[in-house]
């Protein structure tokens, strides 16, 4: 009778995912994971081929933990939730932030996918409604540069302690207000209105 899995596919995310989280995506090898598990590598390479793989389930994990975020927002504005959810992940998590945003790897590749749930979350905006996919899009790109920037300055612990969360969340109101109204402008000048 063959042993036990003594660790979860899972498991294993968790502890790469827990040194991510301080060491940053780039420090995670097959043998830190297996002493932040207490084990040998072979249950690694059980579950996964390679490190490459172990680090693409990572990623997936941060994604998640994201999404959740957005998710416990809950403030009646998709739009405003994802904005608050990007700060709290860049304020709890900013190794991890640094790592998926402001370098080059290939677990950030926007997909087809990925834009589908944005645009499908601001469609639930009462204030989005009257946008199509595409004027969507543009919002959410412009919002996207400055919420980057806020959020790289969040991780970076850029701002002085006068800056509170309450006054960032305004600045990214203001942000996405504007962003809205130019959209709204230009829809309207395209309909001759």
């Amino acid at each position: 009778m063959a042993p036990k899995t003594k660790f979860t596919k899972q498991d294993i995310v968790l502890a790469a995912f827990d040194i991510a989280k301080t060491d940053g995506i780039e420090s995670i090898t097959i043998r830190k994971v297996a002493e932040r598990l207490g084990s040998s590598i072979a249950p690694i390479y059980v579950n996964f081929n390679d490190v490459q793989e172990l680090l693409q389930q990572v990623a997936e994990r941060a994604f998640h933990v994201a999404r959740g975020m957005i998710m416990e927002q809950q403030s009646g504005q998709p739009f405003r939730d994802i904005g608050m959810a990007s700060l709290r992940f860049a304020k709890e998590y900013p190794v991890l932030y640094r790592d998926l945003m402001m370098k080059d790897n290939p677990h950030m590749k926007n997909t087809p996918e990925q834009l589908g749930e944005v645009i499908a979350l601001m469609r639930q905006d009462p204030e989005l409604a009257e946008f199509s996919d595409q004027e969507l899009q543009s919002i959410l790109l412009n919002m996207q540069v400055f919420q980057t920037g806020l959020c790289v300055m969040v991780a970076n612990d850029l701002f002085t302690k006068n800056v509170d969360d309450e006054q960032m969340m305004n600045m990214m109101d203001e942000a996405a207000e504007a962003f809205i109204r130019a959209a709204r402008a230009r829809k309207h000048e395209g309909n001759g209105i």
